[in-house]
């Protein structure tokens, strides 16, 4: 119990100084900013693998625009998708070929019909295994088909970069990592320079990007700094107890950097109920647009017809306006 108290405790601290940074850096770069194009548009789709398929960083935004008394509010789509990659590229003991984005990105912009795209690829385009120029150049095809075909749909284009893979929880642990050289990696079998190799380069090129896209975020440089900053003082510290999936906070750290760019400064804390209500009415949404989308990945939780999810939300949505109300200055 005592652990447990102990981790809380760390999780609170390292949110707070991670908030104060992010207003810190609001006050310093971003005076006077307008919320940028993404929170004045419509419709918002959000794109990407597990980290996104899990909708934190999406409900943290979203959460917060309502806190901020933000009217009117984009609506906010997530069709995320575990294990995708925009390369159609899978490692060899990966039990099924990994989804490809390209394979449903058609069928998501003609039922969406978003006026703004948001996509975060690359943690599973490596495929795990050390740096190959081969897999790079069909990551810049992917990410060079997914431009196209979001502007030909008439939407604007936001890339991310993919966050920092986290070896550190991996080490004590048995077959996690390999050395360069081994015949094979996988998910389960990381090459342990994964992100200085792959992660990071792939980082730095999709910020190369910038002029091909109404805009471009830096997830990887300023998770990879909160990590250094905490491991000072606790070396174990981590935001991916798997190296990959950000935990609770790292999805938070994820929506308020999001949010940085976007013009809002100002974060609120949303208390345990609230957030657990925005993040089931996320989930909900995410899986009936998912299987409303379609997609050929096994294994994924049908969701319910749109209609019916949509009447599921508005009363999830019903039980946070209070909460949410209350916090509104």
């Amino acid at each position: 119990m005592q652990s447990m108290a102990h981790a809380g405790s760390q999780l609170r601290r390292a949110a707070a100084l991670w908030a104060v940074g992010i207003v810190l850096v609001a006050l310093c770069g971003n005076a006077g900013a307008a919320v940028a194009f993404p929170l004045k548009s419509n419709r918002v789709l959000f794109l990407g693998d597990s980290i996104t398929h899990a909708g934190g960083y999406i409900a943290w935004i979203e959460m917060q625009c309502r806190l901020q008394g933000m009217d009117p509010l984009p609506e906010f789509i997530n069709v995320g998708l575990s294990s995708e990659t925009c390369t159609g590229l899978s490692e060899p003991d990966h039990p099924f070929p990994r989804p490809d984005i390209h394979e449903r990105l058609d069928r998501a912009l003609q039922q969406v019909q978003p006026d703004v795209v948001v996509a975060c690829y690359g943690m599973n385009d490596g495929i795990y295994y050390p740096f190959s120029e081969a897999r790079f150049r069909a990551y810049q095809k992917g990410i060079g088909r997914l431009i196209e075909k979001v502007h030909d749909a008439g939407a604007k284009l936001v890339l991310m970069t993919p966050p920092p893979f986290d070896a550190v929880p991996l080490r004590q642990q048995k077959g996690k990592l390999k050395p360069a050289g081994e015949d094979k990696y996988a998910w389960f079998a990381i090459y342990e320079d994964y992100d200085r190799e792959v992660i990071s380069r792939y980082a730095r090129w999709i910020l190369e990007q910038k002029d091909r896209v109404a805009m471009v975020i830096d997830l990887h440089t300023p998770l990879t700094r909160h990590l250094a900053e905490q491991r000072k003082r606790d070396p174990k510290y981590t935001l991916a107890p798997d190296g990959v999936h950000p935990n609770p906070l790292g999805q938070r750290m994820i929506g308020e950097t999001l949010l940085r760019a976007w013009g809002v400064a100002k974060i609120k804390e949303p208390g345990e109920k609230l957030s657990s209500i925005m993040q089931r009415r996320m989930e909900l949404l995410h899986d009936a647009w998912l299987t409303s989308v379609g997609h050929k990945r096994p294994g994924v939780k049908k969701g319910l017809p749109l209609e019916a999810a949509r009447k599921q939300a508005a009363a999830l949505l019903e039980q946070a306006l209070p909460l949410i109300v209350e916090r509104i200055d």
